[in-house]
């Protein structure tokens, strides 16, 4: 009786569960792709198969001969055309987060990066500030200095002030840990950028398209705040603002930040 039922059950509940795996597929996988400009990929890769649909219906011998000739060619002209895409792609997958929600990463003291911020705008002086996440920055962490220094407002201020070596490159804290100083962030591909954006910002943008971290821009020409992250640039935000999408990136709450207070 017990197996009738069990097997009643499954046999209804198969096509469900293959419908809800399917869907949750196409769902990550539409999440990952909004954060790439893998969009233009689909769009070419729709058209190559229309057109060769058509080819097709219409037996159009000629057409159907070339595409088949060069089709080998045009997949690996889009692998290398595409190429930042893909590996955003393959990074994001590999990331090995599909099947969590939240971020999970480990929770930072907020309060020394936001003060430094702060006086860093006022005084218009450019800075980048990365904060890393999941994946990892050793390939980056190599192009500067390595500190590994305990994270405080008075050395970030240090770093960037207008003697010091390390100003022009990027900070990359890890928990409570300025890792390195003075690191070099790749650049933006992106072609849509504003003009009025200079290579703090680019390399902001440019570190946002290829890793998961947060990267925290001030300008050096009116200290306007920037954030970075999941591969778009959010432009001159409050300080307020900065802090309230960090606290939700990282998944600060209320207890969490008396807590950080206290210590």
């Amino acid at each position: 009786m017990f197996d009738w039922v069990f097997e009643s059950f499954w046999h209804y509940a198969r096509p469900a569960l293959d419908i809800v795996i399917i869907a949750f597929l196409i769902y990550r996988t539409y999440l990952i792709l909004v954060q790439t400009r893998a969009v233009q990929l689909i769009k070419g890769t729709v058209i190559v198969v229309l057109i060769y649909f058509i080819a097709y219906i219409f037996r159009l011998n000629t057409l159907l001969g070339l595409m088949t000739m060069f089709f080998p060619g045009i997949i690996i002209a889009i692998a290398i055309i595409f190429q930042p895409e893909l590996r955003k792609i393959f990074t994001r997958i590999g990331q090995g987060n599909w099947f969590r929600f939240a971020s999970g990463v480990q929770k930072y003291h907020l309060e020394s990066i936001i003060n430094s911020i702060e006086v860093l705008s006022l005084r218009k002086r450019g800075s980048l500030i990365v904060l890393s996440r999941h994946v990892g920055l050793k390939n980056v962490i190599e192009t500067g200095t390595t500190l590994n220094s305990d994270l405080s407002s008075s050395l970030l201020l240090t770093i960037f002030s207008e003697g010091s070596q390390l100003h022009d490159g990027a900070v990359i804290v890890t928990q409570d840990k300025i890792v390195a100083a003075g690191c070099f962030l790749p650049l933006s591909e992106q072609i849509d950028i504003k003009r009025s954006f200079g290579t703090r910002h680019r390399a902001a943008l440019g570190l946002a398209e290829e890793t998961d971290a947060i990267i925290l821009v001030v300008s050096e020409e009116n200290g306007a705040i920037s954030l970075a992250y999941d591969a778009q640039l959010i432009y001159n935000l409050t300080i307020p603002d900065v802090t309230q999408r960090l606290k939700t990136l990282f998944e600060i709450g209320e207890d969490e930040e008396e807590q950080s207070s206290e210590e």
